[in-house]
């Protein structure tokens, strides 16, 4: 047990610092927490995490290796990246003004996209499965480990973001300065997160 435990825990931890700090998918969530709280925050969750899993097992099966051979298409994917992201981000300027409220609300097919699409999703699916599956042997442990754990962990965190925005909302209250600080916060990290990868 102690063998598996330490086998595996380098690359555990590695993926609980990875989900757990902020990037564009949590500042995202902090600020539809904050915007429209938890529960209906749900389905934009839930397509965050289906969109993620599906970008683990492209990677399992080889994306990466592609990606790496054909580099032009992550200059592409840089640029609808940051549009996509952003435009997420500015849907919700407006949000606090109670007429356009749900006009702002993310669901699940905004978030089915929004990790695919990020260059820090892409940059910890590069890592853990170039470095960290180096020594496994087996089938389990690149089909549905690595998977399997961005899941599980995606899932505490997405919902722990959700919430922290959520409490936002309910300490101070949800005005355009704040709502507008989330956004720009947001946008920063995006256009932040693509810099670091180019």
């Amino acid at each position: 047990m102690y063998e598996i435990f330490s086998q595996y825990f380098p690359l555990w931890i590695f993926i609980l610092i990875m989900v757990g700090t902020p990037g564009p998918a949590n500042l995202l969530l902090l600020s539809s927490g904050a915007q429209n709280g938890f529960i209906k925050t749900i389905p934009f969750i839930s397509g965050l995490v289906s969109g993620k899993l599906f970008l683990n097992i492209l990677f399992s099966l080889g994306l990466g290796i592609i990606i790496r051979d054909y580099s032009i298409l992550l200059k592409i994917f840089t640029y609808i990246s940051v549009i996509y992201m952003i435009w997420l981000s500015l849907r919700g300027w407006n949000a606090h003004k109670k007429e356009i409220y749900n006009e702002s609300i993310l669901g699940y097919k905004e978030g089915l996209f929004v990790h695919p699409l990020s260059p820090k999703t892409w940059a910890m699916c590069l890592i853990a499965f170039s470095k960290f599956t180096e020594d496994f042997t087996g089938i389990f442990e690149i089909y549905f480990l690595v998977p399997t754990s961005f899941f599980v962990l995606q899932i505490v965190f997405h919902n722990l973001w959700c919430l922290i925005g959520n409490s936002i909302n309910k300490t101070i209250g949800l005005n355009s300065y704040l709502n507008r600080v989330l956004i720009f916060i947001t946008v920063g990290t995006v256009v932040w997160a693509i810099l670091l990868v180019n």
